[in-house]
């Protein structure tokens, strides 16, 4: 059961994805039976985000391109993130990574944003080249859906010690379904 103070709860919500609306809604429907019932509400309610929400949670998320540069909750899993979007010893996957993120960067005037938890730096790659051909507004619409991605990620950290489904700890753990 995840039945926590109001104030706590929200402030939790709001490390793992400041976008008012969001926390609200996320709030509105505590106590939670479990982390998997969280992870339901929060996805939902990220579902609906705005491009001006996309634009704010945006402004408060340090991207996998920018060190974390704060002592707050949030900047600790952007580290971890950052850290493990970063690990490899593959000279050209990290080459890949600069040289795309800069053409990401220039294209739409902001970082490369993606839930990096669970998927390899190919992947990561993969993933840059593909949204490096979308159009302005359905990279905004991925941007959006990436950093409800993040924001699950987040509260599975926050909210368990293990997932139910790898034993993995929740900080490599995918929030979403594998594809089939």
């Amino acid at each position: 059961m995840i039945d926590l103070p109001e104030g706590e709860l929200r402030e939790r919500l709001a490390t793992a994805l400041s976008v008012p609306r969001w926390v609200d809604e996320v709030a509105g429907e505590a106590p939670f039976a479990d982390v998997d019932a969280l992870l339901e509400v929060a996805r939902r309610a990220g579902a609906s985000l705005t491009p001006a929400e996309v634009d704010e949670a945006l402004e408060q998320h340090d991207l996998v391109a920018d060190p974390a540069t704060g002592d707050a909750g949030a900047d600790e899993y952007e580290r971890r993130e950052q850290r493990a979007a970063h690990e490899t010893d593959d000279p050209q996957l990290v080459k890949a990574l600069a040289e795309g993120g800069a053409v990401y960067e220039e294209r739409f005037g902001r970082a490369f944003v993606i839930r990096t938890a669970g998927r390899s730096r190919d992947e990561v790659v993969a993933e840059l080249d593909r949204r490096l051909k979308l159009d302005d507004e359905a990279e905004k619409e991925e941007v959006g859906a990436q950093l409800v991605e993040i924001a699950l990620v987040r509260l599975r950290q926050v909210f368990s010690d293990r997932t139910a489904e790898t034993g993995r700890g929740a900080e490599t753990a995918s929030p979403v379904q594998p594809l089939a």
